[in-house]
């Protein structure tokens, strides 16, 4: 018994003196990690144009306040928090495209950032033609870029500066229908190519698709008719037919009349085009 006493006493003793050993190192390595030359110095932001300098600062540098386990600090340079910074600027700026992080020389934390372009607007789920006409009047959009990402508020533009989207979205950080939206694209830009300007387009639940047409210009728009397609359809059999169309009469002779009476031209159902004049 006695024998086994030591034996559970020296276990014990080389338990704690192991423990305390390393609470030593653990302590001694957080003193070392606080060493001056180890922590990063300055925050500097290169790469944006519309974001504000100061603002992303203060972002990045809430993020590295503090300390890991109360020994450890954030600043330091081996292990600062790069996948919680990223998250956390992308998080609050929806403008930021890509980060890349690094340390320059006095161990200044460089913060690069790619920001996005706006290519098209955003101007919510439902189609203005019942407050007056699309394009018509104050409406809140956002910018979109070329991938359908939607990511900051708009100003009030009049005339046509950006193509509009009408639709369901969740808002600023969603795409704008990701599935379909280059097949949108791809109509928009068939639709200039057969010289129509179609300066916005409503996406419906019902899954119906309307291309408003322009008959104005850049600084006074006028609303002209709609080509109406099905969403799941086939973009390219129905642009075919619609360029057919657009050769014949009366639509030819209407299209160069900067569409006269037409309404609008349906191609929902097949091969078969129809149109609707005033």
């Amino acid at each position: 018994m006695e024998l086994k006493r030591r034996r559970r006493k020296a276990i014990l003793y080389k338990f704690l003196l192991y423990f305390f050993g390393v609470v030593v190192v653990f302590i001694l390595l957080g003193f070392l990690s606080c060493i001056k030359n180890l922590n990063i110095s300055d925050v500097e932001i290169s790469g944006n144009s519309v974001l504000e300098t100061e603002a992303l600062q203060n972002v990045v540098k809430e993020q590295i306040a503090g300390k890991y386990l109360w020994l450890f600090p954030k600043t330091n340079i081996l292990f600062y928090p790069q996948n919680k910074i990223k998250n956390e600027l992308q998080n609050k700026f929806k403008r930021i495209k890509d980060i890349t992080l690094s340390i320059k020389k006095n161990n200044t934390l460089e913060v690069s950032l790619t920001e996005r372009t706006a290519a098209y607007t955003w101007c919510g789920a439902t189609l203005p033609l019942l407050r007056g006409g699309v394009g018509e009047g104050f409406e809140q959009c956002y910018f979109m870029d070329r991938g359908g990402y939607i990511f900051d508020e708009a100003p009030f533009f009049s005339g046509e500066v950006y193509f509009k989207f009408y639709g369901s979205a969740d808002g600023q950080g969603s795409y704008f229908l990701k599935k379909d939206f280059e097949r949108l694209i791809y109509v928009k830009d068939i639709l200039l190519s057969l010289n129509l300007k179609p300066v916005a387009v409503y996406v419906a639940r019902a899954g119906d698709v309307e291309f408003f047409l322009s008959k104005g210009t850049a600084s006074a728009s006028t609303i002209g008719p709609k080509i109406i397609f099905k969403l799941e359809a086939d973009f390219q059999n129905a642009t075919e037919n619609l360029q057919a169309a657009l050769n014949t009469e009366p639509l030819k002779s209407k299209i160069i009349n900067k569409y006269s009476s037409l309404q609008y031209i349906d191609l929902r159902f097949g091969n078969k085009v129809y149109d609707k004049f005033n």
